[in-house]
């Protein structure tokens, strides 16, 4: 679990300026560009060099029990599998099964830290003014919104982060096992290298297909936020409105962005998970 969890935090803080530039984009709750460099000088022009890490202290908070429970429920979930499905212990998984354990693995830890995931995007999702921002930390963000709209607040949003995280962690970890039982592993490439390239992979896979509920989920999420109105009135009616106002591409804005960070973050996940691995195995 502190494998995962400091394999998480160290992917989320690389790739959070991405990430932010990303959720600005998905949100809408900006002005000007809605270019990948029209909202990185935005950021910059309203918030400094900070603003591209807004929010990460949250990330950071939410990350590190998410991707611990994400890894370790995985290796446990894979075990149970494995045993179940009479799987010898020198063969991969199947497909189904990689796949089955991954989803698994996802809902599992989205719903124990969902709150936290809210509050990052309120953090995130919203260009604050010269100097001024609605939310500050998670903490500030949490107790205004449980003020401002009560505790059932902070989880807006949680139905499709629950639809969306079994295919997304799914795709991600089965994409990892299937490549695994393709490429065995051989020779002197170290693990981690090998892993580092089917995570970026997996995490391009699953970014591609689960966009468009990523995208309903943040709006979801950002309504009835200060400076912000009640727009809808559930998943179905999020996207409804949405595709009404402006069709399918809606769902997809932001995709370049997310699939440019999508790479590098699943990578160093799934490379720093099994390097901290082999590390903590071989010192303790």
């Amino acid at each position: 679990m502190i494998c995962g969890g400091l394999a998480g935090m160290i992917a989320k803080t690389a790739t959070n300026p991405l990430e932010r530039i990303k959720m600005l984009s998905q949100t809408g709750e900006h002005s000007g560009s809605n270019t990948v460099v029209g909202l990185y000088r935005d950021i910059l022009r309203n918030e400094g060099v900070v603003g591209l890490w807004a929010g990460n202290g949250a990330n950071l908070l939410r990350v590190f029990p998410a991707k611990a429970i994400v890894f370790s429920s995985n290796d446990i979930y894979k075990k149970t599998l494995r045993t179940t499905s009479q799987t010898p212990s020198d063969q991969a998984l199947s497909t189904p099964l990689s796949f089955l354990a991954g989803g698994l693995s996802g809902m599992t830890a989205s719903a124990l830290t969902y709150p936290l995931d809210f509050a990052r995007g309120r953090i995130s999702g919203k260009l604050g003014a010269a100097g001024k921002k609605a939310y500050g930390g998670i903490l500030e963000t949490v107790r205004l919104t449980v003020k401002d709209e009560g505790f059932l607040a902070l989880y807006k949003g949680v139905t499709p982060t629950l639809m969306g995280a079994m295919p997304y962690e799914g795709i991600k970890f089965g994409t990892v096992g299937v490549l695994e039982s393709i490429f065995p592993h051989e020779g002197d490439t170290p693990q981690p290298l090998k892993k580092m390239l089917y995570g970026g992979l997996g995490g391009i896979m699953a970014g591609l297909i689960t966009y468009p509920n990523d995208t309903i989920r943040r709006l979801l999420q950002l309504q009835g936020s200060r400076g912000t109105s009640v727009q809808y009135a559930g998943y179905w009616d999020c996207v409804r409105q949405t595709y009404q106002k402006e069709g399918i591409r809606r769902f997809y804005r932001g995709l370049t962005i997310n699939l440019i960070r999508m790479a590098p973050n699943a990578a160093v996940q799934f490379g720093s998970y099994e390097f901290l691995k082999q590390w903590s195995a071989k010192w303790f």
